[in-house]
């Protein structure tokens, strides 16, 4: 069996909704990142503040999937989606 080791950076792309979209100041675009939190504290560091604090309610989707799980690693041309929570009724 092969041992875990750290993944490489990976392209994917981000796409943005409603609040999250509105923060970001764009719909989508290209990263390089290895896991879920290596991209959220790319988008923070190029966004500031106001992202970061709507990251803090957002959920993810990757390929279509929800997760919760900002250490798995991000496949090569994954779609990562920002979802902030919706209101509804």
């Amino acid at each position: 069996m092969s041992s875990a080791h750290p993944s490489a950076p990976t392209t994917v792309t981000v796409r943005y909704f409603a609040g999250a979209r509105a923060a970001s100041g764009v719909d989508t675009e290209t990263r390089e990142a290895a896991t879920l939190d290596a991209l959220v504290a790319q988008l923070v560091d190029t966004h500031g503040e106001r992202l970061e604090r709507v990251l803090t309610a957002c959920s993810f989707l990757v390929d279509g999937t929800s997760t919760r799980d900002r250490a798995a690693a991000l496949s090569p041309g994954s779609v990562v989606d920002v979802l902030p929570p919706f209101a509804g009724g």
